[in-house]
């Protein structure tokens, strides 16, 4: 290293020890109770203005041989699939195979404030994996159980290469893949161990240079017509301006033959783990709130989406709690702003969704939804790192979230890091671990599987009869009856009567 970039790297440590002691001394919430955010009515305590938010970095220690995540008794957890280069997503296709894509951000996003140099230094801290040179990632790797016991007895990198993908979906021999920049679709006949095509890019996405969430979710309607993709905001609260959020924090609606597009709902500061709910037809995800309020703001939230459906950011969280940073104020969009279904707690960074309707679980665990928290770097107590269970009723979220799977930290220190849900074609459930570098197998203590496989979009293996492929259909649908519409809805008007959808600051339509 030359002597100039020991200079730099020095001053940045010194400075990033001064900032931190800063840090330390702001106030912790300690004597809040966490518990008081996980619900439909969440406590928000008043924002606290802070000369730097609260940090607090778990070092990742990665697993020892025979290591594993705690479940509980009537769960057992096995290692799936290891030496994995960042597992971001687990997606499983109509036949079983499951899709595992591996991802790190973008290189090259600016740096445009001090604050930014802290948490960069401190997010790579949060991704370590010790000395040892990173693998390649951004590929998607193919993992085959054939006599679905539980154990992967093929495996293949499908993808390589790629602009830091993220969510995948599969319909009527084609696989599409949301990178960082676009939605690409590739011909894919089911069974296949590699894709040699060159991919058609079906639309593209709002990419950098900031892209300050990269990461772009997939989820396939019911009636197999339209993919829905998440966009996160390029900023905290709107900080490089309203124009930078251009189609930004929103949940597109895409056209899965014509590539036609426009924004579906806006106003979801980082959304993530897009899914269909299989007996409502509603979409749901998981959003990742704003920072620098304090500890206890803001709740990351699970919520279903509403078709033009605004959820408050920048201007407001939680329905009508005005958000005093963001200038000008808008009163009018704060008016219109939805409340979400759900809150997680502050900060635990919820990234994966799946529902456990037609799982092989145990009944405690068999209507609801499963959730990645990724887990939180400011804050001054460690929240999140596990995946927790949302009991549902009526398509309804109906009780408190449990813990599940826990056990990825331990003092300061982390194994993994959970990130993205599914389940598998036994019916076991699925986790991405991108710090640990593993994808992790939840199943029933007992060995229950389901009698064949169902994909994450709803899709059944005996449906898919061509090319040209069926419509899927979510789990527990009657066949001969028409599939939900997507998000519960009205059908959507044919592409060539889309409209876009009037310009309301963040969330603006695709152009």
């Amino acid at each position: 290293m030359s002597s100039s970039a020991l200079f730099r790297a020095a001053a940045l440590a010194g400075s990033c020890l001064l900032l931190l002691a800063l840090a330390a001394c702001s106030d912790d919430g300690t004597d809040f109770d966490i518990s008081q955010q996980i619900g439909p009515d969440p406590v928000l305590p008043e924002p606290i203005s802070e000369l730097l938010p609260d940090m607090k970095v778990a070092e990742v220690v990665g697993w020892r041989d025979g290591e594993t995540p705690t479940v509980p008794e009537d769960l057992t957890v096995t290692a799936y699939a290891t030496d994995l280069a960042n597992p971001r997503t687990v997606h499983t296709l109509p036949n079983g195979d499951v899709l595992v894509v591996q991802s790190r951000e973008p290189p090259g996003k600016p740096i445009s404030r001090p604050k930014d140099l802290i948490r960069g230094w401190i997010m790579s801290m949060a991704r370590s994996g010790g000395d040892e040179p990173e693998k390649e990632s951004n590929l998607i790797t193919l993992l085959r159980d054939t006599n679905r016991d539980g154990q992967v007895d093929e495996r293949r990198d499908l993808l390589t290469g790629l602009n830091s993908p993220f969510g995948v979906a599969w319909y009527g021999g084609t696989l599409y893949v949301a990178a960082a920049d676009a939605i690409l679709a590739y011909p894919y006949p089911l069974g296949q161990t590699e894709i040699a095509a060159q991919p058609t890019v079906l639309t593209p996405l709002p990419g950098g240079p900031i892209n300050h969430h990269w990461t772009k979710d997939l989820a396939l309607s019911p009636d197999g017509r339209y993919l829905y993709a998440s966009v996160g905001s390029n900023s905290n609260v709107a900080e490089h301006g309203l124009e930078a959020e251009k189609g930004r924090a929103a949940i597109w609606q895409v056209d899965r033959e014509t590539g036609a597009a426009r924004v579906f709902a806006s106003g979801l500061r980082n959304p993530n783990g897009l899914i269909f709910h299989p007996e409502s037809g509603a979409l749901w995800t998981v959003v990742n709130e704003r920072d620098e309020l304090g500890p206890n703001l803001v709740p990351d939230y699970m919520t279903s989406v509403q078709e033009g459906g605004f959820y408050g950011w920048p201007w407001s969280y939680f329905g009508d709690h005005v958000d005093e940073r963001v200038h000008p104020p808008r009163p009018d969009m704060v008016e219109k702003a939805i409340a979400p279904d759900y809150a997680l707690s502050s900060h635990v960074a919820a990234l994966g969704l799946v529902f456990s309707n037609g799982s092989a679980l145990p009944a405690p665990y068999a209507n609801g939804a499963f959730i990645g928290e990724h887990g939180s770097w400011n804050r001054d107590e460690f929240n999140g790192y596990k995946v927790v269970y949302v009991p549902f009723e009526n398509g309804r979220p109906a009780g408190k979230a449990q813990d599940v799977v826990t056990g990825f930290i331990e003092g300061d220190q982390a194994r993994g890091r959970p990130v993205g849900v599914a389940i598998d074609g036994t019916g076991a459930l699925l986790i991405a671990d991108d710090a640990g570098n593993t994808v992790w197998r939840v199943a029933a203590a007992d060995g229950s599987v389901t009698p064949g496989p169902i994909g994450t979009d709803g899709q059944r293996s005996p449906a898919i009869t061509s090319d040209a492929g069926q419509a899927p259909r979510p789990a527990g649908a009657v066949a001969g009856e028409p599939a939900p519409s997507p998000a519960g809805g009205s059908q959507p008007p044919r592409p060539s009567q889309m409209e876009i959808a009037p310009v309301v600051g963040p969330g603006d339509a695709p152009q």
